[in-house]
């Protein structure tokens, strides 16, 4: 079924535009509110946000939304995804509310639902969320509409959460850690964690102005880091990004560790330790082929999804798997969280080097990638996967690549973009692959 207001990841766009206007964001509240008042008892609702400007306006709208439904409103201020997350489960609340557009720019923004599990809504109630959208939301009686207020120990909670899945008999004494929190959602939780474990901290990317989330900082912008990481002398970088669910790691020398890395080394380590479910782990279709030899040389399993980290989960927890994520640095620990952490993530990374008494550069580089290409190609209409001739071309390359690489092509949920990744043992036919196939959809496509 084809959405309305909902993408892959929530309500999604630039603010004062719809879906992204405070009109909206009121009908969000209203309609999602309804969908979870069930029962006779009080109802709860936790709002989160990352630091953009617009989400006072968004933040105020969801507010009257939920409460002219009945719903009581817990805000907890500028706070990481997952703790939202954690705290609608943990305050026994029956629906969860982050606001955030993630690592996009500031002038977008976006409405992120958890259920009363804490773990991300299902397709269904989604879309029924939805259809109260552009229906009519029965109002409370006035002696039932719901009150709103502040929970003032919120990062408290969370960050002794997060500090308490780091192994009792370790800390991070003696280790100089650059954390860079994208001017987002953690930079108070993340650098008070780190520094409570004992680690020598500096902190960038922890001045927001409501502008200048992930603006150069942050896990799609680890330029800064890589250079303050060398200059400081500092043993590794830590990258958030603005609602703190994705984690990029920048070892000694500058080098960036992507997330295929990280979870390599996370992996490992559980396994090691005896408590890795599911005998490997979950990650999408983009993760490096690389990383799929490596676990396979350990006896371990690479399950591959679809493009998302919530496909990532659902096999997660159908599956019994414990470690999970993607390249871009969501990585999910099913046993600590209901959705990405990339503190979390980085506290079980961090652990690794500690016991391992070795540079981040010798613990976290676990296998060496093959050569990996995505290009994007932009189309103004129609099917261009579906023409025959495409269709030829992207067979005769899976026959060049077979055995030796693999080959990824898929449409855009968000644009009208074709994305193709190529990935070989051969640099150079991994190139002329994946120009090949992008000059036939451009062909066809004109």
């Amino acid at each position: 079924m084809a959405r309305k207001y909902f993408g892959t990841d929530g309500i999604r766009g630039v603010t004062n535009r719809l879906p992204m206007t405070a009109e909206m964001a009121m009908k969000v509240g209203m309609a999602a509110g309804a969908h979870f008042v069930r029962g006779d008892h009080k109802h709860r609702v936790v709002i989160g946000k990352d630091t953009r400007l617009s989400g006072y306006m968004l933040e105020n709208a969801l507010v009257a939304g939920f409460t002219s439904v009945g719903m009581d409103v817990v805000q907890v201020g500028p706070m990481p995804t997952p703790a939202v997350a954690m705290l609608t489960h943990s305050m026994r609340a029956d629906l969860g509310v982050m606001i955030s557009a993630s690592h996009n720019p500031f002038a977008d923004n976006g409405i992120k639902l958890f259920g009363p599990d804490g773990f991300k809504l299902s397709d269904a109630d989604e879309e029924r969320i939805e259809a109260l959208i552009d229906g009519d939301v029965p109002l409370a009686a006035a002696v039932d509409i719901g009150r709103a207020r502040r929970v003032e120990d919120a990062r408290g909670r969370y960050t002794h959460a997060a500090k308490m899945t780091f192994p009792t008999d370790l800390t991070l004494d003696g280790l100089k850690i650059v954390i860079d929190c994208a001017n987002g959602a953690a930079y108070q939780v993340a650098p008070s964690a780190l520094w409570e474990l004992g680690a020598d901290v500096t902190a960038i990317g922890v001045t927001p102005n409501g502008k200048n989330i992930n603006d150069k900082v942050g896990s799609t912008a680890p330029q800064t880091l890589c250079e303050t990481v060398v200059t400081m002398g500092a043993h590794l970088g830590i990258a958030l990004d603005g609602d703190a669910d994705r984690l990029i790691v920048v070892d000694e020398n500058g080098r960036v560790v992507d997330g295929d890395q990280l979870m390599a080394t996370i992996a490992s380590g559980w396994a090691r330790d005896g408590r890795l479910g599911g005998g490997g782990l979950v990650a999408t279709v983009m993760s490096n082929l690389g990383l799929e030899r490596h676990l396979g040389a350990q006896g371990m399993n690479l399950i591959r999804t679809k493009v998302g980290d919530r496909h990532v989960l659902e096999k997660m927890r159908t599956s019994g798997f414990n470690v999970g994520g993607e390249q871009s640095g969501h990585i999910i620990l099913s046993d600590y969280a209901t959705t990405g952490d990339g503190l979390i993530a980085a506290l079980q990374v961090l652990a690794e080097i500690v016991r391992a008494q070795a540079p981040a550069s010798e613990v976290l580089n676990r296998f060496d990638p093959v050569p990996q290409l995505l290009k994007n190609v932009r189309f103004d209409g129609g099917r261009p996967l579906e023409d025959g001739r495409v269709k030829e071309v992207i067979a005769r390359a899976e026959e060049e690549l077979n055995g030796t690489g693999r080959l990824v092509i898929r449409p855009s949920g968000t644009e009208p973009v074709i994305r193709v990744m190529a990935e070989g043992d051969d640099r150079g036919r991994v190139e002329e692959i994946v120009d090949r196939i992008c000059d036939a959809v451009r062909e066809v496509a004109e």
